[in-house]
């Protein structure tokens, strides 16, 4: 029963692509801070993310920052999904970026990437190919080292044979 408490790029970059369902699919509960929300609304108008958050579909809650988070100096966002996954531990941080990642590290907090919710969908089943799902979210913005991706992707196709 996996909770996760989302990062705005992994909503951002699977909403463009068109796979904000894996998401609902792979998680039992999900949940946004509202500091996650607020940077996604800041961004253009129409955009698929903001469209997303504007259904209700995952709740928006307010979280505090914790004081040995907030030493990192991450974005609000980064910061406030971090808290809420430390002082919660049965919460998976989806997040991307590579200081909160790091940061998440230090302390012992489950995280997940996009790339981790990609493969995580393809060993349940709910898509046909990871590799074409990456492209997809490559190509809506999400910045990931190529190498780290390809490795992934040939581990996955591997444990499937």
């Amino acid at each position: 029963m996996d909770r996760w408490v989302l990062n705005a790029s992994p909503i951002i970059c699977l909403a463009k692509a068109g796979f904000t369902d894996l998401l609902i699919k792979l998680a039992y509960e999900i949940i946004v801070p509202q500091s996650v929300a607020e940077e996604i609304n800041t961004g253009p108008a129409g955009d698929p993310a903001e469209q997303i958050i504007a259904t209700g579909i995952f709740p928006i809650v307010d979280i505090p920052s914790m004081p040995e988070i907030l030493a990192w100096d991450l974005g609000k966002g980064e910061t406030v999904v971090l808290s809420h996954a430390l002082s919660n531990p049965s919460w998976t941080a989806i997040i991307d970026d590579q200081a909160a990642r790091k940061c998440a590290k230090s302390f012992s907090i489950p995280i997940k990437g996009t790339l981790a919710v990609v493969i995580l969908a393809k060993k349940r089943g709910l898509i046909h190919s990871a590799t074409d799902v990456m492209r997809a979210l490559t190509v809506a913005g999400l910045r990931l080292d190529e190498d780290l991706i390809r490795k992934t992707l040939k581990q996955t196709v591997n444990e499937e044979m």
